[in-house]
């Protein structure tokens, strides 16, 4: 029922002007991320620029400009760089962090690695959970380390990464959306979190299986029933696998439909994504030059 409930989402019909409005929804909603081992200096100045300034052609008057991206994502130990490459503009850095992708190392670690990459700067914190513990039923060690890390992170915001890829079923995924909320909304000694202070993730993209829309789908009815239940409004972060402009207007009907329009800014949604902000730029382009696809070259990646 859920993968047939998500097959409809891609057969709406969707007309200008309202895929112009999706294209540059979209873009304000990626997180541009770098999480490679040869990441370097030159390459994060690079993204932040692109981040800043995704479309660098200039568009015919009287045609919408394309905004800059939500954030950039990098890991800690760039998190320094990427802040002062930003600059004043307005774009979060986010950075992952508790032993990622993996989640395998001792908690006071992770947890150190959090409180360091929100010293040098870090808006956002995009955590692993350990996966291993939770199929292993051990959900009270699961719930304790997301408490830890929502406290490391002190005044940033925290997205909770499930690796929905290793977990199996939608059962599993339902029960860990539901796990992660709950934990988050609860740490003895903090408030509840306000609208948007903590995502939940599908995956670190380094999986295989990454983000779908049955398990995206799964996890934004947890998000829609916690918040009925008296929670804050929890932001949602697909991640890994979506990379053209048209599966992101599909997950942007999927979110209007399921969490409804308080849900459609930067604030409660993000795309985590690569490559996915070229084509999506290159729609903007095309849409804005009478039809015509831009080729690769015309929108230069870092």
């Amino acid at each position: 029922m859920a993968a047939a409930r998500a097959a409809a989402f891609t057969k709406r019909s969707i007309k200008e002007p309202a895929k112009s409005d999706g294209l540059r929804r979209a873009i304000a909603m990626v997180d541009l991320t770098t999480l490679e081992g040869q990441d370097t200096a030159q390459k994060v100045h690079a993204l932040c620029r692109k981040a800043v300034r995704p479309c660098p052609t200039s568009l015919p008057d009287g045609i919408a400009k394309v905004p800059s991206v939500a954030a950039v994502c990098v890991y800690p130990s760039l998190v320094r760089i990427a802040k002062q490459s930003l600059g004043d503009a307005p774009i979060a850095v986010a950075s992952v962090a508790t032993a990622f992708p993996s989640g395998q190392a001792p908690l006071e670690t992770r947890l150190e690695e959090v409180r360091r990459a929100v010293a040098d700067g870090a808006d956002e914190i995009d955590m692993v959970i350990s996966r291993g513990r939770l199929l292993a039923g051990d959900e009270s060690a699961v719930r304790e380390e997301i408490a830890e890390t929502r406290r490391a992170c002190g005044p940033a915001h925290l997205k909770i990464i499930l690796e929905t890829g290793e977990l199996g079923t939608l059962d599993r995924v339902r029960r860990a959306s539901d796990l992660a909320i709950e934990a988050a909304c609860t740490v003895p000694g903090l408030p509840m979190p306000a609208d948007g202070e903590v995502f939940i993730k599908t995956s670190t993209g380094k999986v295989p299986k990454a983000a779908t829309m049955p398990v995206s789908l799964v996890m934004m009815e947890a998000i829609r029933d916690a918040h009925r239940g008296g929670g804050p409004r929890i932001g949602f972060k697909p991640a890994g696998g979506i990379r053209s402009a048209k599966q992101a207007l599909h997950y942007l009907v999927m979110l209007q439909e399921t969490l409804g329009p308080a849900w459609m800014t930067p604030s409660l949604f993000r795309f985590g994504a690569s490559s996915l902000l070229d084509d999506l730029v290159r729609q903007v382009l095309k849409a804005a030059f009478g039809g015509r696809y831009r080729a690769a070259w015309d929108v230069p990646t870092p």
